[in-house]
């Protein structure tokens, strides 16, 4: 237990479902509450479980990250209804594969804003009260070894793009705020076993295959493989790390 970290407040952007859900659970289970932030109207119910079973206060708002005025709205109402959030989680993403010379402009648009976008309006929102409250603060946000690597065979331009920036970003933001006691990380997920990646791979047992051979430890992550890195970046014990990409891919860079 991380005992720092219990009676603070999270927000989650991409929380309503997968590896959002998860690391908000595992906050939780630290005694963080936890604001959900989703496009999905099922965010509401993900945060109403989280209370049921981790015996916090949770909330969900259902908000486009892609827009920043929305963002800061749900921010604001979170405050208003949990208390200053300390934690930020930025899980909000998608990928969307195609060659490059067929990508329509909306899709390649469409990617950079939720992954990146979204990410720079939520730490700067986030940042706004942290800053009027004083207090010390961390935001980690939810990059991808895509950003270091190119994966194959799948083509995923845009994704890589954006989560090399998101690296990067927190890089920057880590540097502008370190003065001001708030901490910037990026955690780079290799491949992870999400709720719509198992999906993906139960579909394409080949692809999943040739990915699992890729990986050193010879095994997909689970979410689960996240909770402990998350916890500590969250936690005063990690209160010297700042402006870090940390990768967690069962060795699949190392090659």
């Amino acid at each position: 237990m991380f005992e720092d970290l219990a009676g603070r407040t999270a927000v989650v952007t991409g929380g309503a479902r997968g590896l959002g859900l998860s690391l908000a659970t595992a906050l939780a289970g630290q005694g963080v509450s936890v604001a959900l932030l989703d496009l999905l109207p099922q965010v509401a119910d993900s945060a109403k479980t989280i209370a049921a079973e981790q015996g916090v206060r949770a909330a969900g708002y259902v908000v486009d990250v892609t827009d920043p005025d929305a963002v800061d709205a749900a921010v604001g109402q979170a405050e208003a209804e949990l208390g200053t959030a300390s934690v930020l989680l930025t899980a909000a993403g998608v990928t969307i594969w195609g060659d490059s010379t067929d990508v329509q402009p909306s899709v390649w648009r469409k990617v950079l804003s939720i992954n990146l976008d979204g990410t720079f309006f939520a730490a700067q929102s986030f940042a706004r009260r942290a800053l009027a409250s004083g207090g010390p603060a961390s935001v980690i946000m939810v990059s991808s070894m895509s950003g270091l690597v190119i994966n194959t065979p799948q083509f995923q331009a845009s994704y890589s793009a954006s989560k090399a920036a998101v690296s990067q970003l927190a890089k920057a933001l880590a540097v502008e705020w370190a003065g001001a006691g708030i901490r910037v990380n990026a955690i780079a997920p290799g491949y992870f076993l999400s709720d719509m990646t198992r999906t993906f791979t139960d579909a394409n047992p080949d692809l999943a295959e040739l990915w699992r051979a890729s990986i050193p430890m010879g095994r997909m992550g689970e979410p689960e493989d996240l909770h402990g890195l998350v916890v500590y970046l969250a936690s005063a014990a990690s209160s010297y790390l700042t402006g870090q990409n940390i990768v967690i891919d069962g060795g699949y860079t190392s090659l």
